[in-house]
């Protein structure tokens, strides 16, 4: 019975969950990539989510705006039916929380004297205007959240403290060359969820920008855009009209450690594109139209997590996954979810000839042949 063992672990790979993305407060505290526990996961640039307190002034108990509730330099005003920021907020404040209100303008003096404000969280209003210098008082504001507004576009001068920008579920439908210029501390943008075609990105937008984290789902993306900054570690194009793959689309993005490519339209992957992920660890291709497995992925030595479930694939080959020999990939598989695939071994109803290397990819020489 022992040969019986690469095909239950392989079938246990095979029903991995799909990826899901983590929910609004979640990323906050998402410190890194908890799966990446070699050396070479080391050295991505995170931040805390927590500011130095001890480090401000003595906090303003007495003032907090009509409704809203104050404690330790945080200011809760959301769900209030809000039409405007509200005045009266301390100076030592830093949070600032005004979702799910009716603000539908950011004015020039809306934030004047909160230079120590070091989140503010405008999700789900109906901002359709941001004066130009709306946020110039806020001089240590390092997370922006204004998704789920009526914007058009990226807001102007946005603080050169920033960090984390949320502007999906927006109108915006261009990225211009300079609105990020001067962001050199901003790590994470999550602008999903809006109209964008790969022409709305002009030359150079991303100029300048040394991101770890991107995601631009749910838009109207027909290819992988080449202009992202190549210090990526998390590229998300997932929910997009992406068609295929071509050899050079991934030659810039040499420092991914997770890519999601899920629930777009590709069909094919060009021999030797994954060949530029040398530190792929997560590879999303579920919910597409391959019909086989993609080329190339024996060779990503340390790729540990591969979706590729609801796709039109029909044969599993026997080195698709594992390189052949011994001490080739670095890292053992966590997860390979194949279900939702027309393979025929996965009906189980009748005979078939299945040929499978070792699933663990830890040294079998031999393929192991079952009939199911």
């Amino acid at each position: 019975m022992w040969p019986l063992w690469p095909l239950a672990a392989l079938l246990a790979l095979s029903q991995a969950l799909p990826f899901e993305q983590k929910g609004f407060w979640d990323f906050t505290l998402d410190d890194g990539l908890p799966m990446l526990n070699d050396e070479e996961a080391s050295g991505a640039d995170t931040t805390s989510g927590i500011p130095d307190l001890d480090s401000l002034p003595p906090t303003y108990s007495a003032m907090c705006p009509f409704g809203c509730h104050c404690h330790l330099r945080v200011v809760q005003c959301s769900d209030l039916g809000l039409k405007a920021v509200p005045k009266e907020i301390s100076p030592d404040t830093t949070l600032l929380d005004l979702q799910n209100n009716d603000i539908s303008e950011i004015r020039k003096d809306d934030f004047k004297g909160l230079q120590h404000l070091y989140a503010l969280v405008l999700v789900n209003n109906k901002i359709s205007k941001i004066h130009e210098k709306a946020f110039s008082p806020l001089r240590k504001l390092q997370k922006l959240y204004i998704s789920k507004n009526h914007l058009v576009e990226i807001p102007p001068n946005l603080p050169s403290s920033l960090v984390e920008l949320r502007i999906h579920d927006n109108r915006i439908r261009k990225v211009p060359k300079g609105v990020f210029s001067g962001l050199r501390n901003m790590n994470c943008i999550e602008m999903g969820g809006n109209p964008l075609e790969n022409s709305g990105f002009e030359p150079g937008a991303f100029d300048g920008l040394k991101l770890n984290y991107l995601r631009i789902s749910e838009a109207k993306l027909t290819g992988i855009p080449k202009d992202f900054p190549e210090t990526l570690n998390e590229l998300h194009l997932d929910h997009n009209k992406i068609q295929a793959i071509e050899l050079e689309d991934l030659l810039r993005y040499s420092k991914l450690y997770r890519l999601g490519l899920g629930h777009n339209q590709i069909r094919m992957i060009e021999n030797g594109s994954l060949s530029f992920l040398p530190t792929l660890r997560e590879l999303h291709l579920d919910n597409n139209k391959l019909s086989r497995v993609p080329a190339g992925l024996p060779d990503l030595k340390l790729l540990q997590v591969v979706y590729l479930h609801t796709n039109n694939i029909t044969e599993v080959g026997v080195n698709d996954f594992c390189p052949v020999g011994f001490g080739v990939k670095r890292a053992y598989y966590n997860g390979i979810s194949l279900f939702g695939n027309p393979v025929p071994y996965w009906e189980g109803t009748r005979d078939r000839a299945v040929v499978l290397e070792d699933p663990t990819c830890r040294g079998a020489t031999e393929p192991v042949r079952h009939n199911y």
